[in-house]
């Protein structure tokens, strides 16, 4: 059959090829499945090659996303060397000088002070213009919340609100109450602190927070405040480098005097004075309290040393700062006194003149050092924390080799900042958790925290402060911001070590041949 002429159809000339034989249709149905084909095919290979391309470009983001987290670390932890040197030195003085360690020690001589006893508890106004007519009484001009104790929920609510709103200060002397209703409480706590799920179902544990109060606050949020149907594990590092280091204590403490049974605070690396003068606390106390500040911080080191070393939930998780190490011993971690470590960076105090009490304490102090400044590594065995100068690096099998002996699930820590806020490493034996968002800069990592159910699974829950600055930031955009600002740490150190350098340079090139 031949096709008919073509016909007019509403306006338009339509082609009635329709009308053709059966095979002629098949035959041009064919052809036009074909000619449809060939477009689809320059179509993939466009949307490969821009696959392709998109793929290079988040490597090359990637890339250097990773090489600025190696920049902020390095600087970080070549910072905490200067600081362990300290130890190896007195460490050096207790292998060497043995009848130091043997000699009682005044607490005076190896801190600010080993007990608050008998300090002066009149603590005056901080308003600058008070100060400035020698006006120090301790309540007038006083525009802050008048804080009772003991501390209830109703307490705690007003110094939330106060810190959240940044309008007022709280008074030096209800610093100084929370401070020492907090280290009484905490002197009765046991080095372990035992966390169970039998009445709370659940325990939500913390990392390190690192004075960033909008962080504790976005967690308070989401997951409710602490009480013993909801209890919380901070895990540590409650200080330094944020700027409200002071707010994240005492808010901790308030929670852990409002909630007995529902807060276990856990002590971290940073919970030192030493580390404080370097990383910022003791500044940042001077700022706030500058005419109180030094019988503050007498105050803030009694908690430090009292402050329990690690939480164990239902006896099968250990919740420790930083880690383990092949010798780590919870008996000997659970008989040992904490108080005498009041920084662990400088002798602990003794009072034993009994033969070979200077090599109890060394190996007590390595035991406190290790679980507090330690950190995973991916391969087998034990080795010293080269990085950090301090504690050591442990394998999958010195994990297992723990897990095994003290019948433990798992192992929770802190201590290191990751991009997602936690990590999960020997075999989902080791789980990082780390709470401080935005840690380096904005944008560089999230935080996180970690839910138990009464079963042990887990359950992470990300979170960004000040998500509203990140929010509108492209991935390479946020990328950009972190760089520039690990490029301008890393440039500022260069600067301070550039004789250093030119020297170093020197001694290598005399004739100046490079170019």
């Amino acid at each position: 059959m031949t096709p008919h002429a073509p016909v007019a159809f509403g306006g338009r000339v339509v082609s009635n090829a329709i009308t053709c034989s059966r095979n002629g249709f098949e035959t041009r149905t064919a052809a036009q499945l074909m000619s449809s084909a060939r477009p689809k095919a320059s179509t993939m290979k466009a949307a490969i090659l821009i696959q392709r391309w998109y793929r290079r470009f988040l490597a090359r983001i990637e890339i250097r996303r990773r090489y600025t987290w190696t920049i902020f670390q390095s600087i970080e932890y070549a910072g905490e060397q200067d600081q362990v040197r300290l130890y190896n030195f007195f460490n050096a003085l207790l292998t060497h000088i043995p009848e130091t360690a043997g000699r009682p020690l005044d607490s005076q001589n190896t801190s600010r002070s080993s007990s608050a006893e008998a300090l002066n508890m009149k603590f005056s106004d901080e308003s600058d213009d008070l100060a400035d007519e020698g006006i120090t009484g301790p309540d007038r001009g006083y525009q802050g919340p008048e804080i009772k104790f003991p501390l209830d929920k109703k307490e705690l609510e007003v110094i939330i609100d106060l810190f959240r709103k940044k309008k007022n200060r709280l008074h030096a002397k209800y610093v100084a109450g929370i401070l020492r209703e907090a280290t009484s409480k905490l002197k009765r706590l046991p080095n372990l602190n035992q966390a169970s799920t039998a009445i709370s179902k659940q325990v939500t544990i913390c990392g390190d927070l690192h004075g960033k109060l909008d962080d504790l606050l976005v967690v308070f949020h989401k997951n409710g405040l602490p009480s013993p149907e909801n209890p919380y594990v901070f895990n540590g590092d409650f200080v330094d480098r944020g700027k409200k280091g002071l707010e994240v204590l005492l808010l901790l403490l308030c929670t852990f005097l409002v909630f007995p049974g529902g807060v276990f605070l856990n002590r971290g690396n940073h919970e030192d004075t030493v580390m404080n003068a370097r990383y910022g606390f003791i500044r940042e106390v001077h700022q706030k309290y500058k005419h109180n500040a030094e019988r503050l911080l007498k105050l803030i080191d009694e908690v430090y040393r009292w402050l329990p070393l690690g939480t164990i939930v239902n006896n099968r998780v250990l919740v420790v700062h930083g880690g383990i190490s092949d010798s780590t011993d919870l008996d000997l971690i659970r008989s040992l006194d904490r108080g005498k470590y009041i920084s662990l960076l400088r002798p602990p105090i003794t009072e034993s003149t009994a033969p070979g009490a200077e090599i109890i304490d060394k190996v007590e102090w390595k035991q406190v050092f290790d679980i507090l400044w330690s950190d995973p590594q991916h391969t087998e065995g034990c080795r010293p924390n080269s990085l950090r100068g301090a504690g050591t690096y442990f394998g999958p099998d010195v994990t297992n080799k723990f897990l095994q002996r003290y019948k433990l699930q798992y192992l929770v820590r802190s201590h290191e900042c990751k991009p997602d806020g936690h990590e999960i490493m020997h075999g989902g034996k080791v789980i990082t958790i780390f709470s401080a968002s935005n840690y380096y800069e904005i944008g560089s990592n999230k935080g996180a925290y970690l839910k138990l159910d009464p079963q042990l699974d887990t359950h992470f829950v990300m979170y960004t402060a000040a998500a509203s600055k990140t929010r509108k930031l492209t991935f390479r955009q946020r990328v950009g911001l972190v760089e520039s600002s690990a490029l301008r740490e890393l440039a500022a150190k260069l600067r301070e070590r550039r004789i250093e350098l030119e020297r170093e340079f020197k001694s290598r090139d005399p004739e100046n041949k490079a170019e």
